[in-house]
């Protein structure tokens, strides 16, 4: 190989990196953003924190709370059923375009926003809060969202579950003070800090308008995402389906 593809190929390499890392922070920003939204104008219901959901199924049972029980174990199958039905899609149809899950995720939160407004019992007022069917969906959303970057049959780039994030940003920080470069670490750090943002940002649309228009928010929010990363998966070298 010659010294002018070597550094085409690492051109390429670097291009690669900078878009993965614009696209997971616009895409973690969503997830922020929806889950912190979701969670104020539901029962308390996570939608983007699987490990708490886990936890309340379990010790639903224990304090005889059945119904935080169910609900949690419903919104844990929804998430499930989002990756699954997402990394399905990612292997027949979208493989060219890796980041396709957006599409997904807003179709879930639009049939969200559908059923919010069906089950209020009109076809043009949302309910201040958010069922648990709509919730689930907007699980279900989140699970499709975390499939957006995948590497040998593995999420590469958690989205939505922070700790994983924390953990991989803390390691980093690690090998930067032990020789490395700021490198190590800063593609972390932006991850968490666009959560962190988009969490904001989903409060303060949580305080000042009610369930349904939050989730008529986080559906429009997703189309625009899904716009932004078509472009961006457009510029970028298709990935070969998975195997």
């Amino acid at each position: 190989m010659s010294t002018k593809d070597v550094i085409a190929d690492l051109t390429v390499g670097e291009h690669k990196e900078t878009t993965e890392v614009r696209l997971s922070s616009v895409l973690a920003v969503l997830a922020g953003f929806v889950g912190a939204a979701s969670f104020i104008h539901s029962a308390g219901y996570f939608v983007t924190f699987m490990t708490g959901n886990t936890e309340r199924m379990v010790l639903g049972w224990f304090t005889g709370d059945a119904v935080l029980a169910y609900g949690a174990m419903i919104l844990v199958a929804m998430f499930l059923a989002g990756v699954v039905v997402a990394s399905l899609a990612r292997r027949h149809l979208w493989s060219n375009h890796p980041h396709g899950a957006t599409n997904l995720t807003a179709l879930a939160l639009t049939v969200a926003v559908v059923l919010d407004l069906r089950l209020s019992g009109t076809d043009t007022t949302f309910s201040p809060t958010i069922g648990l069917l709509p919730i689930s969906f907007v699980a279900f959303a989140m699970g499709a969202l975390n499939t957006s970057f995948v590497k040998k049959g593995e999420v590469s780039i958690p989205l939505s579950y922070v700790t994983g994030t924390l953990v991989k940003l803390g390691q980093g920080i690690e090998r930067h003070i032990s020789g490395g470069t700021i490198k190590e670490w800063s593609d972390y750090g932006i991850l968490y800090a666009s959560f962190t943002a988009g969490a904001v940002l989903g409060g303060i649309v949580g305080i000042l308008v009610g369930g349904g228009w939050m989730l008529l928010a986080a559906a429009l929010a997703a189309a625009a995402t899904s716009i932004y990363t078509y472009r961006r998966d457009a510029k970028t070298e298709p990935l070969a389906p998975l195997k």
